[in-house]
């Protein structure tokens, strides 16, 4: 059972102290654990693996581990307690087998290569019976990027607190409900649903943010304080093949399955990601194979 945190700009120390320690307080001692490890990592990453006995069944070791951790979810991190950020899923320790994509000649850089296997590979491998879990090393997911300057902040008398404050606020999907709905009026002909703008996804939208309005009238948009470009979420680690650009998936057997059929199943579906990848693209061996380590740098 591995159940995974992440903890934004947080360090190893701080995420041992306010989330890996707390989860391991809780989970541990839970009905057919037989033993527990965990790390902790200077990007924000909480991973804790509980194994269990043989005979333990895996729904119900995972329902119990998940409601010890939703016991220990009031003395965590706000940051920590959302849905994306929070994750218990069953599998067994160690990979099944996984898979190094890249391009030729670098045709496609990282964070290309990991938005497609994020979005295309993924999920198609999690569909996969047998399958218990997808990793990606080496990801690149796309995100809005602020990159703020503390002597801007100081000039204009604001902290970061201020700009995120900000960015939660303005940068919202809104449900703007509709107009003419019943009851109406007898003579009421027409019904109108309102829409209005989605969450902000242009990094022009988000550099207008007001941060701050001054009494004589003037504002203070983000632009003012930092600028903002699109790149990846995370830039901790990167992945090599051959000296090129790539992007890793690592594959875990589920908890009830046989190894033999999850491998099978597994290649059968790797072949089939190899057919439909972008022209001059490459799907690597298989690690399993022993083949064509790709090396990761942090």
């Amino acid at each position: 059972m591995a159940v995974t945190a992440i903890y934004t700009g947080a360090n190893a120390q701080t995420v041992e102290s306010a989330v890996t320690t707390p989860l391991e307080t809780v989970i541990n001692g839970v009905e057919g654990m037989t033993y527990m490890t965990s790390s902790s990592t200077n990007s924000g990453f909480c991973s804790i693996t509980v194994t269990f006995d043989i005979g333990r069944d895996p729904d119900l070791a995972a329902v119990d581990v998940q409601n010890r951790v939703n016991a220990a979810l009031g003395r965590l991190p706000v940051d920590v307690r959302t849905p994306t950020a929070f994750t218990v899923t069953k599998s067994t320790a160690g990979f099944l087998g996984a898979l190094g994509f890249y391009s030729e000649n670098n045709q496609y850089d990282e964070l290309f290569i990991s938005n497609y296997v994020d979005r295309y590979v993924r999920d198609a491998l999690k569909r996969v019976p047998g399958i218990g879990d997808v990793i990606i090393f080496g990801e690149r997911r796309f995100a809005m990027r602020l990159w703020l300057d503390p002597n801007r902040l100081a000039g204009h008398g604001l902290t970061v607190a201020d700009v995120t404050g900000a960015l939660r606020e303005q940068n919202v999907q809104v449900a703007a409900g509709s107009v003419g709905t019943q009851p109406a009026p007898a003579d009421q002909q027409y019904h109108h649903q309102r829409t209005r703008r989605r969450a902000l996804h242009r990094s022009a939208s988000i550099r207008d943010i007001v941060v701050k309005a001054g009494k004589d009238g003037g504002l203070v948009r983000v632009k003012d304080v930092g600028r903002v470009e699109l790149g990846a979420e995370d830039y901790s680690s990167r992945l090599r093949f051959g000296g090129l650009a790539a992007s890793g998936v690592g594959v875990q057997l589920a908890a009830d399955c046989e190894r033999a059929p999850g491998v099978r199943r597994h290649d059968a579906r790797a072949d089939a990601a190899r057919e439909e990848f972008p022209a001059r693209a490459q799907v690597a061996a298989r690690l399993r194979q022993r083949r064509h380590r790709p090396r990761v740098d942090h």
